[in-house]
C-alpha cells in the first residue's frame, strides 16, 4: 500500500498541467453564450412569443399553445446552430441531486428520414417515469406517471450537446415532488406579504425578490487518492483515519496562494461557469487543508439555486479532467473543518430598493427597520423549522464542532443596530407619541446609515447574521440543495409579515396614526424576540448555557429535528400560505427521515466490510510479525535479555489484539442492532432506532481503528491517510 501511495504521489508530481481552453475576449464577451437569456430570445422569437415569455416570467401569466409552439421553435434553432442534439427537461427531484432524460430532437420525415423538430408540448412538459424517485408516500411504485413542466423565470442552457430546460416535476396527481416547485411558491408568498407591507412606506411597490448569493465550500482530493478510499467512494467522508500531524493549527492555508494546480481547476471550472451564466465572482482556499471555495454574485432566488446545482455538476465533471475528485459532504475528515454553503438572502422591490438596506431618510430607514424586526420575530418563532431544514445525517458532523454555527439558532445583529432597537424598546409608543417623542425617534432612526456603514461587522460563529444590507444563513451544508432552507426561510418571514401587517392595520382602525402604529407593533416584536439576539461567540459553551436560560432550543439529532416539519402552527402556515399541502408536507419528512435511514445505514455496512475485510487482517498480519520476532527474540537472547528487550514488541502485540477484538465484537453487535432497526416498518421509529442504536458504533469501531493506524508498519497499512488526503496538491 505504501508502495502505491508512493506511485500516486509521483505522478501528480510529474504530471503535466491540463491544458485549458482559454478565451481570447473578456469574460463579458461570451458570458452566457450557451445560455437562451433575453439577448438570445429577442433574436430568436418573434415579438409577441418574447413579450409572452418576459410576461410569464415577470408577472406569472400563462403561455398558450401557439406562444409555446414559436418558443419551441426559436429555442431548437438557437440550440441546434450551437451544437445541440438532444433536449432534456432538467430538475431537482427529492435525491439532493438533479435529474435529467435526454431526447433526440428527431422524429420521422418522409421516405424513411428523419428531420429535428420540437414542439411547444415537449417544451412546456413531459412525462418523466417518477416510479423510482422518492416521494414519501404521495405516489406507489407502479404508479410511474409523473410531469416535469417548463419554469421560464429559469433560462434554458446548453450543457455539452444537450438543449436543458428548468422543469418543476410533479406527480400524476398534482404534488410536488421536487424542490422548485415549493421554493417558487415559498418565493411568492414572501412577495405578496412583503408588497403588502412595503405599502405602509411607498406605493411604488409592487412586487419584492427573493435574492440568494451562495458560497460553497469543497475539498479536492487528488483521484488516484479518492479510488483507494472505499468510504470516501461510497460515502463522500472518511470512516476512519487519524489526524494528522499537521492539519490547519497554523491557519496558514486559509486565503493563501492557492496551489497551481487548484487553480487550473478552477480557471477551468470558471470558464463553464461564465458561458452557462453563472455569475462566479470569488475563489479563495478555506481553512482546511485542500478546501476551497467559490462564491457568486447574488441573483434571483430561484435562478441562484439553479446554478448553484449546475455549478456543483459542473465542478464534478472538470474535477476529472484534472485528475480531482469534489467532496460536498459537510465534513469528510474527522478533526478540521467541515465545509458549508452559505445562503447570504435579502429582499427587494420592484423599486430597485433592498429591504435590508438603510435609507436617506426617517421613512425609508423606518422600512428598513421593519423588515430586519420581522425577521428576527420569524427566526426566534421559527428556530426549531429552521434547524430542520437544514440539519441532515451529514450535517450533524459539522454543525457546532468548533468550526461551523451550533445547532442553537441565534441571530447577530452587531453592536450598533442592536443598540438601535435597544432604544425602540425603550421608547413610548404604546399611547400616543409627543412632537418631542417622534422627533427624538425620528433622529435617532435616520442614524442608521452612518452606523451601519461604519460599524456592521461580520460573526463567523452566528448561524443566521445581519451583515450590512443581507442576512447569511450560515448554517445550510455544503451537499444541500439551498432551497431546503430557502423555503422554510421564506415561508417563516412571509407569515410574520401577515402577521405584523394585521397587527399595525388593527390598530390604524382604532384611530391610532399609521407611524404610531407601526412604531408600537416593532416594539412588542422587539422585546418578543429578544432572546434570539446574540452578538458573542456561538462557539462557547458559556452560550450553550446561556441560550438554555433564554429559552432558545438544542436540538442536535435529525428524527427528533424533523418532527417541528409536522408541529401544530407550521402545518397550517404551509397550508395557508399554498406552500405544502397537508400530502406534500407528510411525504416530504417521510423522505427526509428516510434519507438519514439510508445514509447511517450505507455508513455502517461499509465500515463493517473495511473493519472486518482491510483493517482486521492487516493487523493480524502486522501482529503475526511481532510475535514471530518475539519468538526469534527468545531463540537468541536469554532470558533475562529477553525479557527487557521483548517488553515493548509483546505491550504492542497485546494492544493489537485488543482492538481487534474491540471491532470485531463491536462490529457484530452493530450489525445486529442495524438488523433489529431494519424490522421497524414505522420510517419516524426507525430513524430514531438508527440514530440512538447503530450511529454511535460508527465512532467507537473508528477509534479503535485510527488507534492501529498508529501502531501498525505505514508500509502494510491498506488506505491513504489523513496527511496523504490533505497535503496532495
Amino acid at each position: 500500500m505504501a508502495q502505491f501511495r508512493l506511485n500516486a504521489l509521483t505522478e501528480v508530481l510529474n504530471r503535466k498541467p491540463n491544458e485549458i481552453a482559454r478565451e481570447e475576449n473578456l469574460v463579458s464577451d461570451y458570458y452566457g453564450m450557451l445560455v437562451f437569456n433575453q439577448v438570445k430570445m429577442k433574436k430568436y422569437l418573434s415579438k409577441e412569443a418574447f413579450k409572452a415569455v418576459m410576461d410569464a416570467i415577470e408577472n406569472g401569466t400563462t403561455i398558450n399553445r401557439k406562444m409555446a409552439d414559436q418558443v419551441a421553435q426559436g429555442m431548437k434553432t438557437w440550440a441546434i446552430e450551437n451544437g445541440a442534439t438532444h433536449y432534456t427537461h432538467w430538475f431537482h427531484p427529492l435525491t439532493d441531486g438533479t435529474a435529467e432524460k435526454h431526447d433526440a430532437f428527431i422524429v420521422h420525415g418522409a421516405e424513411g428520414s428523419v428531420i429535428e423538430s420540437f414542439s411547444g408540448n415537449l417544451l412546456a412538459q413531459q412525462e418523466p417515469d417518477a416510479s423510482s424517485f422518492p416521494s414519501g408516500g404521495i405516489r406507489q411504485t407502479f404508479e410511474a406517471r409523473g410531469y416535469t413542466a417548463w419554469d421560464p423565470t429559469s433560462p434554458a442552457f446548453i450543457s455539452e450537446t444537450t438543449l436543458t430546460i428548468p422543469t418543476i416535476f410533479i406527480s400524476y396527481t398534482g404534488e410536488a415532488l421536487d424542490y422548485k416547485t415549493p421554493l417558487l411558491r415559498a418565493i411568492n408568498a414572501v412577495d405578496k406579504a412583503a408588497t403588502a407591507v412595503c405599502q405602509y412606506f411607498d406605493k411604488n411597490v409592487t412586487s419584492v425578490r427573493t435574492n440568494l448569493g451562495w458560497e460553497q465550500e469543497y475539498f479536492l482530493i487528488d483521484e488516484a487518492l479518492f479510488m483507494a478510499r472505499p468510504d470516501l467512494v461510497l460515502t463522500g467522508r472518511t470512516l476512519m483515519g487519524h489526524a494528522s500531524s499537521k492539519d490547519q493549527q497554523l491557519d496558514d492555508h486559509y486565503f493563501s496562494s492557492i496551489p497551481t494546480r487548484a487553480n487550473r481547476f478552477m480557471q477551468d471550472v470558471e470558464n463553464e461557469a461564465y458561458k452557462l451564466g453563472i455569475p462566479v465572482k470569488t475563489r479563495h482556499n478555506e481553512v482546511a487543508p485542500n478546501q476551497f471555495e467559490f462564491a457568486p454574485i447574488y441573483e434571483e432566488a430561484n435562478l441562484a439555486n439553479d446554478h448553484n446545482q449546475l455549478m456543483m455538476d459542473i465542478m464534478q465533471k472538470i474535477a476529472r479532467r484534472h485528475h480531482f475528485r469534489v467532496l460536498f459532504h459537510e465534513k469528510p475528515f474527522k478533526g478540521i473543518n467541515g465545509s458549508g454553503k452559505h445562503n447570504n438572502w435579502s429582499l427587494t422591490t420592484n423599486t430597485d430598493v433592498n429591504l435590508y438596506s438603510p435609507g436617506k431618510n426617517p421613512k425609508s430607514n423606518l422600512q428598513f427597520l421593519t423588515f430586519v424586526i420581522n425577521t428576527l420575530k420569524a427566526v426566534y418563532d421559527g428556530q426549531d423549522l429552521l434547524r430542520a431544514s437544514i440539519l441532515t445525517a451529514s450535517n450533524t458532523h459539522r454543525l457546532g464542532a468548533n468550526e461551523a454555527p451550533p445547532s442553537i439558532l441565534s441571530v447577530f445583529l452587531g453592536t450598533e443596530v442592536s443598540n438601535m432597537l435597544d432604544l425602540m424598546e425603550e421608547a413610548v409608543v404604546d399611547r400616543k407619541m409627543t412632537p418631542d417623542e417622534k422627533t427624538a425617534l425620528k433622529l435617532n432612526i435616520g442614524r442608521i446609515p452612518e452606523i451601519i456603514l461604519d460599524s456592521t461587522d461580520r460573526n463567523r460563529t452566528s448561524p443566521f447574521a445581519f451583515t450590512g444590507n443581507r442576512f447569511e444563513f450560515r448554517a445550510v451544508g455544503s451537499s444541500a440543495n439551498n432551497a431546503s432552507a430557502l423555503i422554510v426561510l421564506n415561508a417563516l418571514v412571509a407569515n410574520q409579515l401577515l402577521k405584523f401587517q394585521a397587527a399595525v392595520d388593527a390598530l390604524i382602525e382604532k384611530n391610532v396614526k399609521k407611524d404610531e402604529a407601526i412604531f408600537q407593533v416593532l416594539k412588542d416584536l422587539i422585546v418578543q424576540s429578544k432572546p434570539i439576539r446574540f452578538n458573542g461567540d456561538g462557539y462557547s459553551e458559556e452560550w450553550v448555557k446561556e441560550s438554555a436560560r433564554r429559552g432558545l432550543t438544542n436540538i442536535k439529532t435529525v428524527p427528533e429535528s424533523l418532527e417541528a416539519y409536522q408541529r401544530p402552527g407550521f402545518k397550517e402556515m404551509f397550508e395557508k400560505l399554498e406552500i405544502f399541502s397537508e400530502k406534500e408536507l407528510r411525504g416530504r419528512v417521510e423522505v427526509e427521515y428516510e434519507k438519514f435511514v439510508r445514509k447511517i445505514q450505507i455508513e455502517s455496512r461499509v465500515l463493517a466490510d473495511i473493519a472486518i475485510n482491510h483493517i482486521v487482517p492487516t493487523a493480524i498480519a502486522y501482529q503475526t510479525l511481532l510475535l514471530e520476532n518475539v519468538k526469534y527474540m527468545k531463540d537468541v537472547f536469554s532470558p533475562e535479555e529477553f525479557k527487557k528487550l521483548a517488553g515493548a514488541r509483546i505491550e504492542l502485540i497485546r494492544n493489537i489484539g485488543s482492538h481487534v477484538s474491540a471491532i470485531k465484537a463491536k462490529r457484530e453487535e452493530m450489525i445486529e442492532e442495524r438488523r433489529k432497526a431494519n424490522v421497524i416498518e414505522n420510517m419516524v421509529s426507525k430513524a430514531k432506532a438508527y440514530d440512538k442504536s447503530v450511529k454511535p458504533y460508527l465512532e467507537e469501531i473508528r477509534d479503535h481503528i485510527d488507534k492501529l493506524e498508529l501502531i501498525v508498519d505505514d508500509e502494510k497499512w491498506p488506505l491513504p491517510k489523513y496527511r496523504e488526503l490533505l497535503f496532495t496538491r
